[in-house]
């Protein structure tokens, strides 16, 4: 006798109700319209017993939180949490801060992947007296594309090509040594896999899921390196970006999980080969408008999005913390292998900070390359945005900073932490007290690695990355 009736749908049916809840919040459906609608379902649908609300902390790191449906109907507009147990978030004397559903992100899950009877929504942090939570960037990045939207017009589209590595045997990050380093499951390269090798099945499988959770999946393919993934799907806007890229990771690593191996989003985990990258696309419309694009123009570009470019030039040394965000991602950037760490733009030169691809009407965007996968999405996306709408420039820079003259990103974090710090326009742009915080975090991480990178990936640049690491671990240090 079958003593649990809990909520599994089959993929076709979770890819139409999901696609059906992103259009949904796409086309700007009031919140007030969503909550009523979704609480409506959850106390209708009989078969689901908890709901997942999810945030990003500081760096980036997942969180997750189950909550019971029931209880979560009586008491979702008053959900608490410890914030003070979340590195980087508030202090003990000032630790309560409150999880409000964003109900325009709400999930049905694929039930082999997450189990079945659970739904997952992304959550809005605020403070004790309900403003949104100054160190939670995706309140800020919601609220800056519901600004734009409103004085200005603009969608932001974004799309990113997030790429990954697949090592045996489940957590292999957690128990890395440099004296072992990764163990690769496939020896292929680009493009290269057999059909039913462990990469090819690990990618199909993540290829399904991504598509019952509406990503729109366009291709998949093995990666340059061995062993490395890459799948490729539809852009959106910047915030459905930044929730499908943790939902991406999330996923993979399950994943992967199942099949006895580990998904690692490491920007450099094997010293001697090509590491991982976040290809992030970005283009801006106004209704039907693609305003990044011009036929007359320089590579088909319009003077809008050459200004955004300018302007993130610019600004490049500052930002290279936040896109380069950990030890590791400092090996990533080295131009040994196709590295995008100059300060420039190109439409060829793949050592770019920033490429313009081959575009058209629909497709002219921009593709800042410098972008690791480890990185906070929310965080990267509003700065991206901000930076490039907003951020100074100085014009009799311009053409140097775009093609002629050769000047690089930091070559590691401590000298990116310093050009952050002296930041003034992006303290401006995240406030004092984040801008603290990240500091501190990413020198704490720093600190307890060797000062030299070496040709070595060493064990603690793994064990203390902020996506690797947890509290057990810092606190015996």
């Amino acid at each position: 006798m079958e003593l649990r009736n809990y909520l599994e749908i089959p993929y076709e049916e979770l890819q139409a109700l999901n696609l059906e809840a992103k259009e949904k919040a796409a086309k700007g459906t009031p919140e007030d319209d969503l909550r009523e609608y979704y609480l409506k379902y959850l106390h209708e649908e009989k078969r689901i017993k908890a709901v997942t609300i999810c945030f990003s902390d500081i760096e980036g790191k997942f969180h997750m939180l189950d909550y019971d449906k029931d209880f979560l109907l009586k008491s979702h507009d008053n959900l608490t949490f410890d914030g003070s147990s979340i590195q980087g978030f508030s202090k003990v004397s000032q630790s309560d801060l409150r999880l409000t559903p964003d109900w325009s992100s709400f999930r049905w899950l694929p039930s082999d992947v997450f189990t079945p009877g659970k739904v997952i929504v992304f959550g809005l942090i605020r403070d004790s007296d309900g403003t949104l939570y100054s160190s939670d960037m995706r309140g800020q990045l919601k609220s800056y594309i519901e600004q734009i939207k409103k004085d200005q017009g603009l969608t932001t589209n974004f799309s990113v090509e997030c790429e990954g590595f697949l090592f045996e045997g489940t957590n292999a990050e957690q128990t890395f040594t440099s004296r072992n380093g990764f163990e690769m499951v496939s020896k292929g390269g680009y493009f290269n896999s057999l059909p039913n090798d462990p990469l090819r099945l690990f990618m199909d499988a993540f290829a399904e899921a991504q598509r019952a959770l509406a990503f729109e999946n366009e291709k998949d393919h093995p990666e340059v390196a061995p062993s490395q993934f890459e799948l490729n799907y539809k852009y959106c806007n910047a915030l459905q970006a930044a929730d499908q890229l943790q939902l991406y990771k999330l996923t993979a690593r399950q994943i992967a999980a199942n099949f006895g191996m580990t998904a690692s989003f490491l920007p450099k985990p094997i010293a001697g080969i090509n590491g991982s990258g976040m290809h992030t696309n970005i283009s801006l419309s106004k209704g039907d408008q693609n305003l990044f694009y011009d036929h007359g123009g320089e590579e088909g570009l319009s003077t809008m999005a050459w200004d955004f470019i300018d302007r993130i030039l610019h600004s490049a040394n500052d930002l290279c913390l936040t896109l380069n965000s950990s030890v590791n991602s400092y090996r990533r950037l080295d131009p040994a292998y196709e590295a995008p760490n100059q300060i420039k733009s190109s439409a060829v030169d793949r050592t770019s900070m920033v490429r313009i691809p081959l575009g058209n009407e629909n497709s002219a965007r921009i593709e800042v390359r410098t972008v690791a996968p480890d990185v906070n999405p929310y965080l990267i996306f509003y700065l991206l945005l901000k930076t490039g709408l907003e951020g100074p420039v100085n014009k009799q820079d311009v053409e140097e900073n775009r093609r002629s003259r050769t000047r690089f990103l930091p070559g590691n974090i401590y000298d990116a932490i310093r050009h952050f710090k002296g930041s003034s326009f992006l303290a401006e742009i995240v406030g004092q007290e984040f801008k603290d915080k990240f500091i501190e975090r990413k020198r704490a991480s720093a600190d307890r690695c060797p000062r030299e990178l070496g040709s070595l990936v060493k064990t603690e640049e793994i064990l203390f990355h902020h996506e690797v690491t947890n509290q057990y671990i810092w606190g015996r240090f």
